[in-house]
């Protein structure tokens, strides 16, 4: 599954395109390494992104195509 993608089904950032345009401005990288929107996410990828002076961490449990708002929370672990 493609990065923005995952972002948006995970609820990460709410939007495609802004998951997208977070990508663009290298605010999202992926085991270290800025990453493009059409990265492939596999499991145990280890995503941050930079909110502003915040950043997340989270490490890809599971790729799903479609997830609930219940099944969201569920696809990532956030990390410290």
């Amino acid at each position: 599954m493609r990065l923005d993608k995952y972002l948006k089904v995970s609820r990460l950032i709410k939007r495609r395109t802004v998951a997208n345009e977070a990508c663009d401005a290298e605010r999202v990288s992926v085991n270290g390494r800025p990453a493009r929107a059409s990265y492939e996410v596999k499991v145990g990828d280890i995503i941050e992104i930079r909110f502003g002076e915040k950043l997340l961490k989270v490490r890809v449990a599971a790729v799903k195509e479609n997830a609930g708002k219940g099944e969201a929370a569920a696809m990532y672990q956030e990390l410290r």
